[in-house]
């Protein structure tokens, strides 16, 4: 396995860096969350990302997409967590493209990834129930009425799940929560009757929802895979999140990293900037070279992912684990080494934090995806 780019991928690196920079910079996000916006992104931003062929960054290409592989969507979503980009790019062009390409039926292809490349359709897919991460302990009923299902449960911190166009449900056909078995996938409208939705911002301003399903109903050919057998293509999916949610944290750590870098050696105490002090240096290289790990190893999760390797799901979960320290180490030091100006509004540090916070939680945290591995190796 090749750690290096090729130069497509780094084309494309350069290319979503300078479109960020001149478009999205964070001082676009602070306008954003200033407006108190309850969608939490610019439609319009989206519309021209949609344009530059990211929204169908993981859509074949006689759908309309680029078909640019993993490798691809996590290096967009690298560059998006310098900025701090807000947009629909995780749920509709990673997890609903990851969900249709993969395990709808032709006629769900046919329907939905030209939208999804177009950015024409917002997505969401709603798993958790609690307070943690958990797919297995799905107890969303889906029970079978007429020629198809009626839902009855809810569901909670569901990214985009209060602007999405369609939902993809993870509900249980049969079995109890915590069974693996017994798991279906349903492709939901979003103005179905019986679906209720509320949305809460987060701590880094993002907006996410909280799902009520009275009694909803849809037909069989909602179903997205095959009935009960949904547990293994939802894992999949939520791969494809969890390593780009790792690249996100990782342009998160970048940044962090190279602006904490910068500021230390502005500022000065004592006549000499503080950057030269043999303490902030060691913690400095050290950093650096977390990052750096933190890189490597989401790189050979997005790779993974694209060759399907067995290991993938290991690779990821190891990613996610890794990153989600990494990231975090690099905004709590990067508000540190800033001193008391760290903790103010003013300067950009805080908002990383805040950011690596939310994402770290998002589809496992660190321990969750810890455990995950332990588990599988027996420990």
């Amino acid at each position: 396995m090749s750690m290096m780019l090729n130069e497509d991928q780094e084309m494309l690196r350069e290319a979503a860096a300078g479109f960020l920079n001149e478009n999205a910079p964070v001082s676009a996000f602070r306008e954003l969350r200033d407006s108190n916006s309850i969608g939490g992104f610019s439609r319009d931003l989206w519309s021209e990302m949609a344009q530059m062929g990211w929204a169908g960054i993981l859509v074949p290409e006689e759908f309309g997409g680029s078909e640019f592989g993993m490798v691809g969507a996590g290096l967009i979503a690298e560059e998006m967590g310098k900025h701090l980009t807000a947009s629909p790019f995780l749920a509709t062009s990673v997890l609903a493209a990851t969900a249709f390409s993969k395990f709808g039926s032709e006629a769900q292809k046919e329907h939905h990834l030209p939208k999804i490349s177009a950015g024409e359709t917002l997505y969401a897919l709603a798993v958790d129930e609690g307070a943690k991460h958990a797919p297995a302990k799905t107890a969303l009923k889906a029970e079978r009425s007429g020629n198809g299902f009626k839902l009855s449960g809810a569901k909670t911190f569901v990214a985009n799940g209060h602007v999405a166009d369609h939902i993809i449900v993870a509900a249980r056909t049969s079995g109890e929560a915590g069974d693996e078995n017994g798991i279906t996938l349903f492709l939901v409208e979003a103005e179905t009757a019986g679906l209720k939705r509320s949305a809460s911002k987060m701590v880094d301003s993002s907006s996410f929802a909280r799902l009520q399903f009275e009694d909803v109903e849809v037909n069989a050919d909602a179903v997205i895979g095959e009935v009960d057998a949904g547990y293994e293509p939802l894992d999949t999916i939520l791969n494809a999140g969890r390593a780009c949610l790792a690249a996100e944290m990782t342009g998160c750590a970048d940044q962090s990293f190279n602006m904490t870098v910068a500021y230390i050696n502005e500022r000065k105490q004592f006549g000499v900037p503080v950057g030269s002090f043999q303490a902030l240096q060691h913690r400095a290289a050290h950093l650096h070279t977390e990052i750096e790990l933190a890189k490597a190893v989401t790189l050979a999760a997005l790779q993974s992912l694209d060759t399907e390797e067995e290991s993938a799901w290991r690779l990821t979960a190891l990613a996610k684990t890794k990153v989600g320290q990494v990231a975090l180490l690099a905004a709590q030091e990067g508000v540190q080494m800033h001193g008391g100006m760290g903790m103010t509004d003013a300067f950009d540090i805080g908002l990383y934090l805040k950011r690596v916070r939310v994402a770290g939680e998002l589809f496992g945290d660190e321990s969750w995806h810890a455990n995950r591995i332990a588990d599988a190796l027996s420990f």
